[in-house]
């Protein structure tokens, strides 16, 4: 059977596999999420599937279902299910059919997890600020299932200017604050009675619970110092709160404040707490590491103190539903047997094993795969991750804890992918000139028609981010096309080691810059059907500002895209939700103090040497990388006769590429291709 190209509309024939949880039964529940044509919007459904791989049905009918969970005895799978009104939580005994709700979705739960002896749920909602201050009791009644207990903000008919006072009162993806904050409830499975357990004027996250089911431990951010503004502080601290005090119990501080907390877990014992953070000792650009803490208060100390590696995923892709990387899983047999985590390493994310005295071993084995998440078998034999591999788009393995050997356990995209064809990349390496490892991949079309192929760089945004070898519609798109596609990690990339991750802070378009133009020099070089003469570079977020810069300094690209970009160092400062933490950190300065030159590193500031013909896409509702950043630098390059052309993309954030209406997405695709095929 002839092999078509992937084309930007095949993006709707793709299935996104997530969330992976292993019941004590050993069987796994998962997301798939989907594309609704017609509604123009995703759908997600929780499917069940066997070890063995031989049944792999859906459980829910719903098409906003998410979060799957098993109870504590595998006999019951719960989920959050969306609605108009927000999230609620829902039931599906084993073997039943029909889920029952257990939680309203007037709650607009946010996460939630089992306590150990099944008696509890605890979960997190948002609240009015008004209400923060407030705890509340009830029990939900037959007749509104938990929405009576829902607290709101009473209706106005006066319209009102919208204050602020917070130093950053919007945040990507959730828009400009709405005055809520989020706080934890409890609800209790026999009685269906909800309790809240935190309140105030500061927000938790990542609640666990402790092996004996007596605790509650969660992540926050909280000051008491009146002159200390929490919108920056940058660190995090775990608080526990005892359940057998009831209502009246209050949380208190575990951790010292001296790191910015990720995710964590309790020792089996809960006589410690694991915790995945950084000591922002390089702001943005540092790496996570694993701590140990004693649940009774104490200071931190790294588990690996020589382990150079990134814990967590900081791989890029437009392949993986948005979803959070997993907390630590401590195995029953800890610390003999350590703790599994997610590790960023030389272009890959793998499923690692971390001892208390240091040691480190990979679990997944060798392999071009990006692993965003995983769960461990309760005999501690296999584990099942999410993974994207080099010529497949995700699905779920299995992986055998003891030797490595890795299976595939879904196969849900398969039927799609056998029609199409795939160009696998090649890994590539070189010494940069001042002596840097540089990693990258070259993807060369299968089938061309032309001796000479044009090649386009691609650039990642962060810059503390990775690429990996992975499977992408954004680079196969290009491919089937028949350009060459190049992408490589600079330095300021994740992956690679702390000082290389650090490497570019207070240097943007020095080392960087080399590193990607050296990367061309170097694919030039080596391979012999790349034309010289027909190069295109794209980029977005920092890979966007890059490639602004580069076209802004050099005149060897015939065509470039910039995607939801930075051109402006100084309005970026106060207009991105960011902007204070990223222009000082990772640029260096600030608008009152160091004008000059946070301007001179601008592309905006060279944007009338630019002859390259620029494409510039931008969200409208961008607030990490603001649409007006997108406007400047259209509005300069058209004063000066420049060709170019600005595309606006409603209702759109900074991940349209990732997570963006479908049909946007589509089209994103599409000027690109259309752009490079008019130029290059």
């Amino acid at each position: 059977m002839k092999k078509s190209r992937i084309m930007p509309e095949d993006l709707n024939q793709y299935r996104w596999i997530s969330q992976p949880v292993i019941s004590v039964n050993g069987q796994v529940a998962y997301v798939e999420q989907t594309i609704d044509q017609v509604k123009n919007e995703y759908n997600t459904q929780i499917r069940g599937i066997s070890l063995d791989g031989t049944e792999d049905v859906a459980l829910t009918d719903g098409t906003k279902d998410t979060s799957p969970a098993w109870s504590p005895d595998g006999g019951t799978l719960t989920f959050l299910r969306s609605t108009e009104a927000g999230k609620g939580l829902w039931s599906l005994p084993t073997g039943e059919a029909e889920a029952v709700m257990l939680i309203s979705p007037e709650r607009k739960i946010i996460s939630y997890i089992w306590s150990p002896d099944g008696s509890y749920i605890a979960f997190t909602s948002k609240i009015p600020s008004n209400a923060a201050g407030h705890r509340a009791q009830s029990k939900d009644d037959e007749s509104t299932n938990g929405s009576n207990a829902a607290l709101s903000v009473a209706p106005t008919s006066v319209l009102r200017g919208k204050v602020y006072e917070r130093t950053t009162p919007k945040a990507e993806g959730a828009g400009w604050w709405d005055g809520q904050y989020t706080h934890l409830f409890v609800y209790e499975i026999a009685s269906g009675q909800i309790t809240q357990i935190t309140s105030g004027c500061w927000s938790v996250s990542m609640p666990i619970w402790s092996p004996d089911s007596l605790k509650l431990a969660f992540i926050s951010k909280q000051t008491q110092e009146e002159h200390v503004d929490p919108d920056l502080l940058y660190h995090s601290d775990v608080y526990i709160v005892s359940m057998n005090e009831g209502k009246e119990a209050e949380p208190y501080q575990v951790t010292d404040s001296s790191l910015q907390i990720s995710q964590f877990s309790f020792t089996p014992d809960g006589s410690q707490l694991i915790l995945i953070a950084s000591d922002r000792q390089y702001g943005s650009g540092s790496h996570n590491q694993l701590f140990t803490i004693p649940v009774q208060r104490g200071g931190p100390r790294l588990m690996a103190p020589e382990l150079d590696m990134h814990i967590g995923n900081a791989a890029l892709s437009d392949m993986k539903s948005a979803s959070a990387s997993p907390s630590p899983i401590i195995s029953q047999s800890f610390p003999q047997q350590g703790v599994y985590v997610l590790g960023t390493h030389h272009g890959n994310v793998d499923v690692y094993r971390v001892h208390t005295d240091g040691r480190c071993e990979a679990v997944t084995p060798a392999g071009e795969k990006d692993v965003y998440q995983y769960t461990v078998s309760a005999d501690e034999k296999k584990l099942v991750i999410a993974a994207l591999t080099d010529s497949h788009p995700s699905e779920l393995y299995i992986v055998e804890a003891e030797n490595g050997q890795m299976f595939r356990l879904t196969r849900r995209n398969d039927e799609f992918m056998a029609k199409r064809q795939v160009n696998v990349p090649q890994r590539i390496e070189f010494s940069s000139s001042d002596g840097w490892l540089i990693q990258g991949w070259l993807a060369i079309p299968d089938s061309r028609s032309v001796s000479k192929l044009p090649l386009i760089l691609q650039i990642h945004g962060g810059p503390h981010a990775m690429y990996t070898g992975t499977y992408s519609h954004e680079m196969q798109t290009l491919l089937a096309e028949g350009y060459a596609v190049l992408w490589v990690n600079p330095r300021g990339s994740i992956g690679y080691g702390q000082d290389f991750a650090r490497a570019c802070r207070g240097d943007f378009a020095g080392g960087d810059y080399r590193d990607l133009m050296e990367a061309v020099d170097y694919a030039l070089a080596s391979y012999n059907e790349l034309d010289e003469l027909r190069l295109g570079v794209a980029g977005g977020s920092y890979g966007g500002v890059m490639t602004n810069w580069i076209i802004a300094h050099s005149h060897r690209f015939k065509a470039a895209v910039t995607q939801r970009c930075i051109s402006n160092w100084l309005s970026m400062y106060g207009t991105s939700d960011i902007g204070i933490s990223y222009v000082e950190g990772v640029i260096g300065g600030n608008p009152a103090e160091h004008a000059a030159y946070l301007w001179s590193r601008s592309p905006l500031a060279h944007a009338h040497q630019i002859e390259t013909p620029l494409l510039i896409m931008h969200g409208e509702q961008d607030y990490r990388t603001p649409i007006a950043q997108a406007e400047e630098l259209y509005t300069t390059l058209k004063r000066y006769g420049k060709t170019t052309k600005l595309i606006r993309y409603p209702g759109s954030n900074h991940s349209l590429l990732k997570s963006g209406k479908p049909s946007l997405r589509v089209d994103s695709f599409e000027q690109v291709k259309a752009w490079f095929n008019a130029y290059l």
